[in-house]
């Protein structure tokens, strides 16, 4: 008589499980890397659009005028996509003409502590929804975020 060699099923699904949480686990911590990614990204183009800011305005002394559209034509920004969030993003001076905002919408929840913890050495202030606030403080639980850095 011979003896059987094959795997019961019971094993086959053991190994289909172990194999379903590997790959669910994956997934999560691809998904958690890209997101970093992407706010390291937005970071660096921010702080990029801030440093041009600074050096366009230096000629003419004041950032009264700054405008999305401006930083295009002057050739400070290739396009008028926002770094992150949504399109619907600004870049304006202050109402004395000595400070400058760039002013991202409809970040995440995740997106809005980043920015309010990661805050850039060259903002005088941070806004969040609004408010000068405590990291993270003000930030909704939707994606209806608004932050402003503030520049000198």
């Amino acid at each position: 008589m011979k003896a059987e060699s094959g795997r019961s099923l019971i094993e086959i699904i053991g190994v289909m499980a172990i194999a379903g949480v590997m790959t669910v686990s994956t997934i999560g911590i691809y998904r958690a890397i890209r997101q970093n990614q992407i706010r390291a990204i937005a970071t660096s183009e921010i702080d990029s659009i801030a440093k041009n800011v600074r050096l366009l305005m230096q000629v003419r002394g004041t950032y009264s005028g700054l405008s999305v559209d401006y930083l295009i034509k002057a050739g400070a920004l290739k396009n008028a996509n926002a770094p992150i969030g949504d399109n619907n993003w600004s870049v304006s001076a202050g109402a004395d003409g000595k400070t400058f905002s760039i002013n991202l919408t409809n970040l995440s929840e995740g997106e809005c502590d980043y920015f309010t913890t990661a805050i850039p050495k060259w903002a005088s202030a941070v806004l969040v929804n609004g408010y000068e606030t405590d990291p993270g403080s003000h930030c909704f639980s939707s994606q209806t975020n608004q932050i402003s850095f503030i520049a000198e």
